[in-house]
C-alpha cells in the first residue's frame, strides 16, 4: 500500500465540504479534490458569472498545486465537471492564462445534472505527477 500525506485546505482556498484538498501519494503523485469558485473565505465568486467562475477554480487548482510543490507544469489530467457544456469556452479561457497550449494535460469533460451547491456552475479536479 502507497504512502499518503493528506493536505488540508492551503492557505486562500476554501472547503465546501469536508475531503482534503490535496492528496500526495508515494512517487510524487498529487491528486487536487474537484476545486469549486470559491474565494479565500468560502464566498461564491462570480454568481452566474461563468468567466469569473472559471477564473476563481483555476486560481485554487493554482493555490493546491503551490501547497504540493506542484505547478501546472506538473498537471497530467484535468476533469471538468460543468452544469452546462455552454461553460466550456469560459474554463478553456481560464486554463489558457495557466497552461500554455504545448503544455496541455489530458483532459475529460463532462456535463452534470448538479453540482454540490446549486450556484456553482462548475468543479474542476486535477492529477499531476512531480519529478522527485
Amino acid at each position: 500500500m502507497s504512502e499518503l500525506t493528506r493536505i488540508p485546505a492551503p492557505q486562500g482556498v476554501a472547503a465546501a465540504s469536508q475531503y482534503n484538498h490535496v492528496v500526495l501519494g508515494t512517487g510524487r503523485f498529487v491528486a487536487i479534490a474537484g476545486q469549486l469558485p470559491l474565494d479565500e473565505q468560502g464566498r461564491l465568486v462570480g454568481a452566474g458569472d461563468a468567466a469569473a467562475q472559471a477564473n476563481q477554480v483555476f486560481e485554487n487548482l493554482r493555490r493546491c498545486l503551490a501547497a504540493a510543490g506542484a505547478t501546472f507544469d506538473d498537471v497530467v489530467k484535468l476533469t471538468y465537471y460543468v452544469t452546462d457544456m455552454t461553460h466550456m469556452p469560459a474554463l478553456r479561457a481560464a486554463r489558457a492564462r495557466y497552461i500554455p497550449d504545448d503544455r496541455l494535460p489530458a483532459a475529460s469533460a463532462v456535463q452534470v445534472a448538479a453540482l454540490v451547491r446549486p450556484e456553482f456552475l462548475m468543479e474542476v479536479e486535477a492529477f499531476a505527477v512531480v519529478a522527485p
